[in-house]
């Protein structure tokens, strides 16, 4: 819930929660480090784009903040950041690099999950300062090790972002737990000195996530190192007791929680995009048009308008979406009706959908001038683009799961 409003450097409007009279945390301090961070990581873009990695010295700064460590459970070193500090945290740092934005991102979410293990899997995950990644396709092949206790796992994943940087990393398959009833979704959670790195990140946008592939073979998990996500998503909390009953992640629906921040990239990088099609037409001559000034014509004033009231949209959906968050957080909510789920999967997709088709629409209007990679719009285009294209918000599948469910039908599997 929203009490009020209050002007960020740059113009950018952040909301307060209610709740963060609460906190102990600053949050024009963590702003302040996230806009560092951006703009740290916006003088690299260039050699981001070409190593398909960010520099160290970005992640560095970015573990030199803190953020991995915010949505913790307090008892390991966390905060109770509230979710709309917690966007704005991700969307200041997408105004200058969203691929930044995406590690950021994944840095702070990824450090819940171990919160669901028991707690020799958690004291294991949280002693270490290095990030933790994830890829929750379940692609990999488990058995049962005959140690009557552990599972072994092989196969290859790709799209693991923030691998380069991590230690551990959750990897998703489909299998029958030892005390389950039938087989289920789970992360099973390796060293990263276990697995193979498959350096296969080459593609259109968000090249500096370094998002590459893992590969294994037999791999041994222990027990304690699987996070049961079907569990979670169904309700679950830690399997040995709820060691921190107010733990924000516990009072809400783990997956509504874990896919928020993704609109926060889209709108951060479209909201750059925005304020740069603005500047760049005010001192824009069509040489082609009698030398015209840009800036007086009708169709760069309707242009902007569209864009700016688009949006607008976004961020008005998106902040709704963190209202629902913040009420699920506060009367303890975690599992939702169907037809809740699937809005809040149409509410992340329309976001994704309109971001992509505004910055498309913003590049094909400024022009040839706009497509060198030495400038940033082509290459925010391109991240916004690649945004779009996670499974967790394409727009087609949100909106027919979102239909089915205002029908009475049950929506997407997952989603």
């Amino acid at each position: 819930m929203i009490a009020f409003t209050k002007e960020h450097e740059g113009g950018i409007t952040l909301p307060i929660s209610t709740l963060e009279a609460q906190k102990t945390f600053n949050r024009e301090e963590l702003l302040q480090k996230a806009k560092e961070i951006g703009e740290l990581a916006e003088k690299h873009a260039l050699q981001s784009d070409n190593d398909a990695k960010l520099p160290d010295v970005v992640i560095e700064k970015m573990k030199e903040a803190g953020f991995h460590k915010l949505h913790r459970p307090k008892a390991y070193g966390g905060q109770d950041l509230d979710f709309h500090t917690f966007g704005d945290i991700v969307r200041t740092v997408a105004n200058y690099s969203v691929p930044a934005a995406w590690i950021t991102y994944f840095a702070i979410i990824h450090e819940s999950w171990p919160a669901f293990l028991p707690k020799k899997g958690r004291d294991e995950m949280y002693k270490t300062n290095a990030l933790l990644a994830d890829v929750f396709a379940p692609v990999g092949k488990v058995t049962d090790d005959p140690d009557g206790e552990g599972y072994r796992i092989s196969g290859q994943w790709n799209f693991c972002s923030g691998v380069l940087w991590s230690d551990y990393i959750g990897l998703g398959a489909i299998h029958k737990m030892r005390d389950g009833e039938e087989p289920e979704l789970s992360l099973f959670i390796v060293h990263k000195k276990d697995v193979e790195l498959v350096e296969n990140w080459d593609p259109i946008g968000l090249r500096g996530t370094g998002s590459n592939g893992v590969k294994l073979d037999n791999v041994y998990v222990p027990a304690h190192n699987v996070f049961p996500a079907k569990r979670v998503i169904n309700g679950a909390t830690a399997p040995d007791g709820n060691y921190e009953e107010d733990y924000q992640i516990f009072n809400v629906p783990y997956m509504a929680y874990f896919l928020s921040g993704f609109s926060q990239v889209a709108i951060g990088g479209l909201e750059r995009l925005v304020n740069d099609f603005k500047e760049k037409t005010k001192g824009r001559i069509r040489i082609y048009n009698n030398n015209a000034s840009e800036k007086d014509g009708g169709s760069a004033q309707r242009t902007l308008g569209e864009i700016s009231i688009q949006l607008t949209a976004v961020k008005a959906v998106a902040k709704q979406y963190m209202d629902k968050l913040s009420y699920y957080q506060e009367n303890g909510i975690r599992v939702l009706e169907e037809e809740e789920r699937e809005q809040l999967f149409a509410m992340r997709a329309y976001i994704a959908k309109t971001s992509a088709d505004t910055a498309t629409r913003i590049l094909t209007t400024l022009g040839g001038n706009s497509i060198y990679k030495d400038q940033h719009s082509e290459r925010f285009v391109r991240d916004i683009l690649a945004v779009a294209a996670h499974p967790s918000h394409l727009y087609e599948d949100a909106m027919v799961a979102y239909g089915k469910t205002i029908l009475g039908f049950d929506g997407h599997p997952i989603w």
